[in-house]
């Protein structure tokens, strides 16, 4: 290994190893904070106690995972500049959301399933549990494979071993201290994200291997693939219409259905401070795209045999060739913020909802027991960090993994949801038929006809859903069945 590898790899422990040790100081100070033990609802849900910064910032940094750094930089091959729209995507969900996010702190629940129980009933809510939490092994999975490539090229450690490290690493400081260790761990997350990566990326572009701004689009203007063919890598439209459409309705749709996004808006201290913090998360997100898409850019322009084929490890190989060890070691330590961040929401997510909506209503006869739930959420992460390695193992595509997760756990649901909301004259079987009808249409979409269009799944799935719910509401309603209980929102 050579000296700018290992220079590169130390920082990125380091940063490991003080994520850790934020974790255990949060979480002592918060129980020496405490007059009586600590409530699950601490452990889970940081007291539903974030003002609009720090809940910005978990937002932020529990979206900004695998997909939105190394996913980017490796899509730039197929789609140029115009695969930041992943994430520029994301920025626009997160303010569209920002409208209905008071509204997830005042419905006085801490998962997804939950409200969709109150007004639909026992089996809308075990169905959305249980696509809720195995989306959430597969987005765990997804971390797993970005931060161990990155380990992968810096040491030339084998990917399985690496993969193992960061399980063990994330399931530990996510255990210690719960939600909020993780909320106030994403503020450093943040920090390495926007402004390490940022920081990096002007310095790789004005190393003298790329010549600054201005070469790099000369030349990647230039670039031709393997048929002699110009690859457009200067485009931002080349994903297609479609395909942006199809992210801006996923991530409009999978932000009040997913979990680690909906557990955060909880957590706010009240409705202002969530709609706020979606906002500032938006702008942010929007803002950010664009760095991991020009790290992909230089890989594909200046890198010998790159442009010949799809290359996963796009933005840590070019962060090794064209950055100094310190800075290299900075921006990657940043990817490993993204994924660290983004993998322990989805197992807290994960424990949360396997605690509030299985374990405490089905299998401890509905009574609360905090001590023994706690002790069931950490052993709850310990499995999704199994199952996300294993899916770690066995796949390879970042951002299809993620857009496979988001659109099963979210294509169904996310009409019942805003029904459950808005919509008065809603059914509770039209919400089970909407629900599993959208799941339902969305597989097919996905693993039948291969995602035609580049359209996302979550578009004819979430379609479905909605005409699905409200012709059937309307059925019902006419034949003398009456509208589901409506959900108490607290001021």
């Amino acid at each position: 290994m050579s000296s700018k590898q290992t220079t590169a790899l130390v920082i990125i422990f380091i940063y490991m190893a003080l994520t850790i040790v934020l974790g255990l100081v949060v979480s002592k100070r918060k129980q020496a904070k405490l007059s009586e033990k600590q409530s699950n609802e601490d452990f889970l849900m940081a007291g539903k106690s974030l003002g609009p910064l720090v809940l910005a910032g978990t937002l932020f940094a529990a979206n900004t995972g695998g997909a939105s750094t190394t996913g980017i930089a490796t899509n730039v091959f197929s789609y140029g500049l115009s695969a930041c729209w992943y994430v520029v995507a994301a920025g626009i969900g997160f303010i569209l959301v920002s409208f209905i996010a008071p509204y997830f702190r005042k419905a006085q629940a801490s998962t997804v399933p939950q409200i969709i129980s109150k007004r639909y009933g026992k089996a809308s809510h075990i169905f959305t549990a249980f696509t809720s939490i195995a989306a959430l092994f597969m987005a765990t999975g997804a971390q797993i494979i970005a931060t161990a490539s990155i380990i992968n090229v810096v040491t030339g450690l084998d990917f399985n071993t690496a993969a193992i490290i960061i399980t063990i690493v994330v399931i530990i400081y996510t255990m210690v201290g719960g939600f909020q260790s993780v909320a106030a761990a994403n503020l450093m997350h943040v920090l390495f994200i926007t402004v390490g990566m940022t920081i990096a990326m002007f310095v790789m572009v004005n190393s003298p291997e790329v010549g600054g701004m201005s070469n790099l689009f000369a030349h990647a203007k230039e670039i031709t693939d393997a048929n002699g063919a110009n690859m457009n890598l200067l485009s931002m439209t080349k994903i297609g219409v479609p395909t942006v459409i199809g992210y801006i309705a996923m991530y409009f749709m999978t932000f009040p259905t997913g979990q680690e996004i909906v557990q955060t808006y909880c957590s706010a201290k009240d409705g202002a401070s969530a709609k706020l913090g979606s906002l500032i998360a938006g702008v942010l997100s929007a803002v950010y795209a664009v760095v991991p898409a020009l790290i992909g850019l230089m890989a594909y322009t200046f890198i010998d045999g790159y442009a010949a084929s799809s290359q996963k490890n796009a933005l840590a190989d070019a962060t090794m060739r064209f950055a100094p060890a310190v800075v290299a070691g900075i921006v990657l330590a940043a990817v490993v913020a993204a994924t660290m961040s983004s993998a322990s929401g989805n197992m807290i997510g994960t424990a949360t909802m396997f605690t509030n909506d299985i374990f405490r209503p089905y299998i401890n006869g509905g009574k609360q027991d905090d001590q023994k739930e706690i002790w069931i959420s950490r052993v709850v992460m310990v499995i999704v960090g199994g199952v996300g390695l294993t899916v770690a193992l066995t796949a390879s595509n970042i951002i299809s993994v993620m857009m496979g997760a988001f659109a099963l756990r979210s294509a169904g649901p996310f009409a019942a949801f805003i029904c459950g909301l808005f919509y008065k004259n809603v059914t509770q079987r039209a919400g089970f038929i909407s629900i599993v009808s959208g799941t339902v249409v969305a597989a097919i979409w996905i693993y039948v006809l291969n995602t035609p269009w580049g359209l996302s799944a979550m578009v004819p799935g979430g379609l479905v859903a909605l005409a699905v719910i409200f012709a059937v509401s309307k059925i019902e309603r006419a034949n003398g069945v009456p509208a589901a209980p409506e959900i108490q929102l607290e001021d």
